[in-house]
């Protein structure tokens, strides 16, 4: 899963073998916020696709996740991403923005369609 968020993105998978959440991301202000709420310290990884990650239970996942929906108090998350990081850091974003145009189904843009 892949989670975009203003304080950065990370990538969460399942350890087949504990059941564990193994929580990446490629730069370690992504990975601050959920390494303090689980009490958990930072692992580099650096010839990994992910050169950092932590280990966390499913429910301390979901207790991450619950509290970045819970901080949702914005209209453009764009914009917020932009105050709460850096222009670097929202470009990226703006480009993955951009990207997932390509996905867009066809008919999304034409008006009086039925659903």
């Amino acid at each position: 899963m892949w989670i975009f968020t203003t304080s950065g993105f990370i990538s969460a998978v399942q350890d087949p073998e504990d059941r564990t959440i193994i929580v990446r991301s490629r730069d370690k202000d992504s990975l601050v916020p959920i390494s303090k709420l689980a009490k958990v310290g930072l692992q580099k990884t650096a010839l990994a696709d992910y050169p950092y990650r932590i280990e966390i239970t499913p429910d301390q996942f979901v207790e991450w996740v619950a509290s970045q929906a819970r901080q949702i108090n914005y209209s453009n998350f764009k914009s917020e991403v932009a105050i709460y990081r850096d222009v670097k850091f929202s470009r990226a974003l703006s480009k993955v923005w951009s990207i997932m145009h390509d996905v867009e189904d066809p008919s999304a843009r034409m008006k009086n369609e039925d659903l």
